[in-house]
Protein backbone atom coordinates (compact mmCIF):
# COMPACT_ATOMS: atom_id res chain seq x y z
CA UNK A 1 0.00 0.00 0.00
CA UNK A 2 2.92 1.91 0.04
CA UNK A 3 2.81 2.83 -3.72
CA UNK A 4 -0.22 5.01 -3.20
CA UNK A 5 0.80 8.20 -4.03
CA UNK A 6 -1.66 11.00 -1.69
CA UNK A 7 -3.29 10.04 1.71
CA UNK A 8 -6.85 10.12 2.85
CA UNK A 9 -6.48 13.70 4.37
CA UNK A 10 -5.32 15.22 1.13
CA UNK A 11 -9.15 13.55 -0.68
CA UNK A 12 -10.66 15.22 1.90
CA UNK A 13 -8.31 18.52 1.59
CA UNK A 14 -9.23 18.03 -2.06
CA UNK A 15 -12.44 17.47 -1.53
CA UNK A 16 -13.90 20.24 0.66
CA UNK A 17 -12.12 22.88 -2.02
CA UNK A 18 -13.89 21.43 -5.00
CA UNK A 19 -17.16 21.58 -3.16
CA UNK A 20 -16.41 24.93 -1.84
CA UNK A 21 -14.78 26.05 -4.75
CA UNK A 22 -12.50 28.31 -2.94
CA UNK A 23 -9.20 27.56 -1.34
CA UNK A 24 -9.81 30.49 1.46
CA UNK A 25 -13.54 28.77 2.11
CA UNK A 26 -11.84 25.22 2.12
CA UNK A 27 -9.33 26.11 4.65
CA UNK A 28 -11.95 27.85 7.08
CA UNK A 29 -14.05 25.07 6.83
CA UNK A 30 -10.88 22.60 7.39
CA UNK A 31 -9.64 25.09 10.27
CA UNK A 32 -6.26 25.32 8.42
CA UNK A 33 -4.45 27.72 7.24
CA UNK A 34 -4.61 28.79 3.49
CA UNK A 35 -0.41 28.32 2.94
CA UNK A 36 -1.11 24.57 4.70
CA UNK A 37 -3.64 23.36 2.55
CA UNK A 38 -2.05 25.15 -0.75
CA UNK A 39 1.02 23.25 0.49
CA UNK A 40 -1.07 19.67 0.71
CA UNK A 41 -2.57 20.18 -2.94
CA UNK A 42 1.02 21.05 -4.24
CA UNK A 43 2.12 17.67 -2.94
CA UNK A 44 -0.63 16.04 -4.45
CA UNK A 45 -0.48 17.22 -7.61
CA UNK A 46 3.43 16.31 -7.86
CA UNK A 47 2.69 12.97 -6.75
CA UNK A 48 -0.12 12.74 -9.16
CA UNK A 49 2.39 14.08 -11.87
CA UNK A 50 -1.10 16.33 -12.68
CA UNK A 51 -2.47 19.87 -12.51
CA UNK A 52 -5.58 19.61 -10.42
CA UNK A 53 -7.01 22.81 -10.72
CA UNK A 54 -7.42 26.41 -12.95
CA UNK A 55 -7.38 29.29 -11.27
CA UNK A 56 -8.31 32.46 -12.19
CA UNK A 57 -8.22 35.40 -9.81
CA UNK A 58 -10.11 33.75 -6.81
CA UNK A 59 -11.95 31.43 -8.21
CA UNK A 60 -11.39 27.80 -9.04
CA UNK A 61 -12.05 25.18 -11.86
CA UNK A 62 -10.82 21.48 -11.36
CA UNK A 63 -8.99 20.47 -14.44
CA UNK A 64 -10.29 17.34 -16.58
CA UNK A 65 -7.86 15.26 -14.16
CA UNK A 66 -9.51 17.12 -11.55
CA UNK A 67 -12.79 16.01 -12.44
CA UNK A 68 -11.65 12.84 -12.47
CA UNK A 69 -10.16 12.45 -9.41
CA UNK A 70 -13.50 14.00 -7.39
CA UNK A 71 -15.46 11.02 -8.87
CA UNK A 72 -13.08 8.67 -7.19
CA UNK A 73 -12.03 11.02 -4.09
CA UNK A 74 -15.99 11.15 -3.55
CA UNK A 75 -16.58 7.20 -3.77
CA UNK A 76 -13.17 6.65 -1.31
CA UNK A 77 -14.94 9.09 1.26
CA UNK A 78 -18.24 7.43 1.16
CA UNK A 79 -16.46 3.67 1.48
CA UNK A 80 -14.64 5.38 5.01
CA UNK A 81 -17.97 6.83 6.51
CA UNK A 82 -20.31 3.81 5.26
CA UNK A 83 -17.43 1.67 7.45
CA UNK A 84 -17.67 3.72 10.26
CA UNK A 85 -21.48 3.23 10.36
CA UNK A 86 -21.57 -0.33 9.54
CA UNK A 87 -19.37 -1.05 12.39
CA UNK A 88 -21.14 1.52 15.15
CA UNK A 89 -24.45 -0.19 13.66
CA UNK A 90 -22.61 -3.69 14.49
CA UNK A 91 -21.74 -2.82 18.22
CA UNK A 92 -24.53 -0.69 19.40
CA UNK A 93 -28.06 -2.80 18.44
CA UNK A 94 -30.38 -1.24 20.41
CA UNK A 95 -29.42 2.80 19.94
CA UNK A 96 -27.64 4.86 17.72
CA UNK A 97 -27.33 8.01 15.44
CA UNK A 98 -29.14 9.26 12.08
CA UNK A 99 -27.42 12.30 10.35
CA UNK A 100 -30.11 14.24 8.38
CA UNK A 101 -28.95 17.17 6.51
CA UNK A 102 -31.07 20.61 5.74
CA UNK A 103 -30.35 23.52 3.46
CA UNK A 104 -31.01 26.82 5.25
CA UNK A 105 -34.77 27.46 5.89
CA UNK A 106 -35.44 24.01 6.08
CA UNK A 107 -33.36 22.82 7.73
CA UNK A 108 -34.08 26.73 10.86
CA UNK A 109 -37.86 26.41 10.41
CA UNK A 110 -39.02 23.02 9.39
CA UNK A 111 -36.51 20.29 10.80
CA UNK A 112 -36.54 20.90 14.23
CA UNK A 113 -40.16 20.51 14.51
CA UNK A 114 -40.46 17.72 12.38
CA UNK A 115 -37.03 15.47 14.10
CA UNK A 116 -38.95 16.56 17.47
CA UNK A 117 -41.59 14.80 16.47
CA UNK A 118 -39.79 11.68 15.10
CA UNK A 119 -37.75 11.60 18.26
CA UNK A 120 -40.94 11.43 20.80
CA UNK A 121 -41.81 7.58 18.49
CA UNK A 122 -38.25 6.91 18.41
CA UNK A 123 -36.58 7.96 21.22
CA UNK A 124 -33.77 5.54 21.37
CA UNK A 125 -32.60 7.39 18.17
CA UNK A 126 -30.31 9.99 18.31
CA UNK A 127 -30.64 12.73 15.37
CA UNK A 128 -27.45 14.75 14.23
CA UNK A 129 -29.00 17.70 12.33
CA UNK A 130 -26.60 19.31 9.75
CA UNK A 131 -27.72 22.73 8.36
CA UNK A 132 -25.63 24.08 5.27
CA UNK A 133 -25.97 25.40 2.26
CA UNK A 134 -27.73 22.83 -0.67
CA UNK A 135 -24.13 22.09 -2.64
CA UNK A 136 -22.87 21.70 0.89
CA UNK A 137 -25.49 18.97 1.96
CA UNK A 138 -25.76 17.75 -1.39
CA UNK A 139 -22.03 16.78 -1.83
CA UNK A 140 -22.38 15.37 2.21
CA UNK A 141 -24.95 13.47 1.17
CA UNK A 142 -23.01 11.93 -1.71
CA UNK A 143 -20.01 11.42 0.11
CA UNK A 144 -21.89 9.45 2.84
CA UNK A 145 -21.50 12.10 5.77
CA UNK A 146 -25.03 12.21 5.39
CA UNK A 147 -27.36 9.73 5.71
CA UNK A 148 -30.68 11.71 4.40
CA UNK A 149 -31.76 15.44 3.65
CA UNK A 150 -33.98 17.74 3.00
CA UNK A 151 -33.50 20.90 0.35
CA UNK A 152 -35.13 23.36 -1.06
CA UNK A 153 -32.52 24.58 -4.08
CA UNK A 154 -31.23 23.03 -6.78
CA UNK A 155 -28.53 20.04 -6.33
CA UNK A 156 -25.20 20.78 -8.10
CA UNK A 157 -24.88 19.60 -11.52
CA UNK A 158 -22.13 17.27 -11.08
CA UNK A 159 -24.40 15.13 -9.09
CA UNK A 160 -27.35 14.70 -11.25
CA UNK A 161 -27.58 10.79 -12.14
CA UNK A 162 -25.68 10.15 -8.39
CA UNK A 163 -28.51 11.15 -6.25
CA UNK A 164 -32.12 9.99 -5.72
CA UNK A 165 -33.90 13.47 -5.76
CA UNK A 166 -37.78 12.71 -4.15
CA UNK A 167 -40.47 15.46 -3.90
CA UNK A 168 -41.63 16.28 -0.50
CA UNK A 169 -43.43 19.70 -0.09
CA UNK A 170 -44.13 22.79 -1.50
CA UNK A 171 -42.92 25.70 0.04
CA UNK A 172 -44.28 28.84 -0.66
CA UNK A 173 -42.32 32.34 -0.95
CA UNK A 174 -44.12 35.17 0.48
CA UNK A 175 -43.42 38.86 -0.10
CA UNK A 176 -43.27 40.46 3.46
CA UNK A 177 -43.57 44.37 4.03
CA UNK A 178 -43.33 46.64 7.07
CA UNK A 179 -46.71 46.62 8.80
CA UNK A 180 -46.67 50.50 8.67
CA UNK A 181 -45.98 50.62 5.00
CA UNK A 182 -49.28 52.00 2.45
CA UNK A 183 -48.81 49.00 0.52
CA UNK A 184 -50.43 47.06 3.35
CA UNK A 185 -53.67 48.36 2.85
CA UNK A 186 -54.19 46.61 -0.23
CA UNK A 187 -55.52 43.45 -1.26
CA UNK A 188 -52.72 42.84 -4.10
CA UNK A 189 -50.19 45.44 -5.65
CA UNK A 190 -49.33 44.95 -9.24
CA UNK A 191 -45.78 43.87 -10.78
CA UNK A 192 -44.39 47.42 -10.97
CA UNK A 193 -44.95 48.41 -7.45
CA UNK A 194 -42.28 46.11 -6.91
CA UNK A 195 -40.06 48.67 -8.49
CA UNK A 196 -41.04 51.39 -5.91
CA UNK A 197 -39.99 49.18 -2.88
CA UNK A 198 -36.92 48.73 -0.69
CA UNK A 199 -35.43 45.47 -0.56
CA UNK A 200 -33.70 43.01 1.99
CA UNK A 201 -32.21 40.35 0.20
CA UNK A 202 -29.82 37.26 1.19
CA UNK A 203 -26.51 37.21 -0.61
CA UNK A 204 -26.05 36.79 -4.52
CA UNK A 205 -25.17 33.18 -3.29
CA UNK A 206 -27.99 32.13 -2.03
CA UNK A 207 -30.55 29.74 -3.77
CA UNK A 208 -33.81 30.91 -2.90
CA UNK A 209 -32.37 34.29 -4.24
CA UNK A 210 -31.25 32.72 -7.61
CA UNK A 211 -34.93 31.11 -7.93
CA UNK A 212 -37.07 33.97 -6.85
CA UNK A 213 -35.08 36.39 -9.37
CA UNK A 214 -35.53 33.35 -12.26
CA UNK A 215 -39.59 33.27 -11.39
CA UNK A 216 -39.69 37.05 -11.15
CA UNK A 217 -38.04 37.56 -14.76
CA UNK A 218 -40.62 34.44 -15.91
CA UNK A 219 -43.36 37.05 -15.26
CA UNK A 220 -41.64 39.94 -16.65
CA UNK A 221 -40.01 41.57 -13.63
CA UNK A 222 -36.24 42.80 -13.89
CA UNK A 223 -34.69 41.99 -10.63
CA UNK A 224 -31.78 44.63 -11.55
CA UNK A 225 -34.18 47.44 -11.26
CA UNK A 226 -35.00 46.49 -7.54
CA UNK A 227 -33.59 48.79 -4.89
CA UNK A 228 -31.35 46.64 -2.71
CA UNK A 229 -31.41 48.60 0.70
CA UNK A 230 -28.79 46.14 2.35
CA UNK A 231 -27.65 42.20 2.16
CA UNK A 232 -28.23 40.14 5.04
CA UNK A 233 -26.81 36.43 5.55
CA UNK A 234 -29.83 35.17 7.40
CA UNK A 235 -33.43 34.84 7.15
CA UNK A 236 -33.49 35.85 10.76
CA UNK A 237 -31.72 39.18 10.14
CA UNK A 238 -33.91 39.76 7.67
CA UNK A 239 -37.36 39.18 9.06
CA UNK A 240 -35.94 41.54 11.90
CA UNK A 241 -35.40 44.38 9.18
CA UNK A 242 -38.29 44.11 8.10
CA UNK A 243 -40.41 44.29 11.31
CA UNK A 244 -38.04 47.56 11.96
CA UNK A 245 -39.66 49.34 8.56
CA UNK A 246 -36.02 48.70 6.92
CA UNK A 247 -37.91 47.65 3.67
CA UNK A 248 -39.42 44.66 1.81
CA UNK A 249 -38.20 40.98 1.81
CA UNK A 250 -39.24 37.74 0.03
CA UNK A 251 -39.40 34.67 2.53
CA UNK A 252 -40.66 31.65 2.81
CA UNK A 253 -44.05 31.10 4.48
CA UNK A 254 -42.58 28.15 7.14
CA UNK A 255 -40.00 30.88 8.05
CA UNK A 256 -42.78 33.49 9.01
CA UNK A 257 -45.62 31.46 10.69
CA UNK A 258 -45.29 33.05 13.85
CA UNK A 259 -44.71 36.50 12.90
CA UNK A 260 -47.97 36.39 10.53
CA UNK A 261 -49.96 35.20 13.44
CA UNK A 262 -48.70 38.12 15.85
CA UNK A 263 -49.68 40.46 12.74
CA UNK A 264 -45.76 41.49 13.35
CA UNK A 265 -45.42 41.38 8.97
CA UNK A 266 -48.03 41.44 6.27
CA UNK A 267 -47.41 39.34 3.04
CA UNK A 268 -48.57 41.07 0.49
CA UNK A 269 -49.50 39.71 -2.57
CA UNK A 270 -49.20 39.91 -6.01
CA UNK A 271 -51.27 39.91 -8.91
CA UNK A 272 -50.91 36.84 -11.06
CA UNK A 273 -47.56 35.81 -9.56
CA UNK A 274 -47.36 32.88 -6.79
CA UNK A 275 -43.52 32.22 -5.61
CA UNK A 276 -43.42 28.42 -5.02
CA UNK A 277 -40.32 25.93 -4.98
CA UNK A 278 -40.73 21.60 -4.44
CA UNK A 279 -38.88 20.86 -1.13
CA UNK A 280 -36.97 17.79 -1.74
CA UNK A 281 -35.62 14.86 -0.11
CA UNK A 282 -32.30 13.53 -1.24
CA UNK A 283 -30.15 10.27 -0.52
CA UNK A 284 -27.63 8.20 -2.13
CA UNK A 285 -28.85 4.89 -3.24
CA UNK A 286 -25.48 3.02 -3.36
CA UNK A 287 -24.16 3.76 0.00
CA UNK A 288 -24.72 1.75 3.07
CA UNK A 289 -28.02 2.57 4.62
CA UNK A 290 -28.08 2.97 8.80
CA UNK A 291 -30.63 0.58 10.27
CA UNK A 292 -32.70 3.85 11.42
CA UNK A 293 -32.94 5.09 7.90
CA UNK A 294 -36.12 3.32 6.98
CA UNK A 295 -37.80 4.75 10.51
CA UNK A 296 -36.87 8.25 9.05
CA UNK A 297 -38.09 7.90 5.62
CA UNK A 298 -41.35 6.26 6.06
CA UNK A 299 -41.53 8.70 9.09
Amino acid sequence: MNDIPFTLDQLKIFHVIAVEGSFKRAAENLYLSQPALSLQMQNLEKHLNVTLFERHKKKIKLTDSGQLLLRYATRILALCHETYHALADLQNLQSGTLIVGASQTTGTYLMPRLIGLFRQKYPQINVQLQVHSTRRIAWAVANGQIDIAIIGGEIPIELNGVLNILPYAEDELALVIPKSHIFSKLEKIKKEDLYLLNFITLDNNSTIKKFIYKILQKNGIDSNRFKIEMELNSIEAIKNAVQSGLGAAFISVSAITKELELGLLHWSKIENINIKRMLCIIENPTRYKCKFYKNFFNF
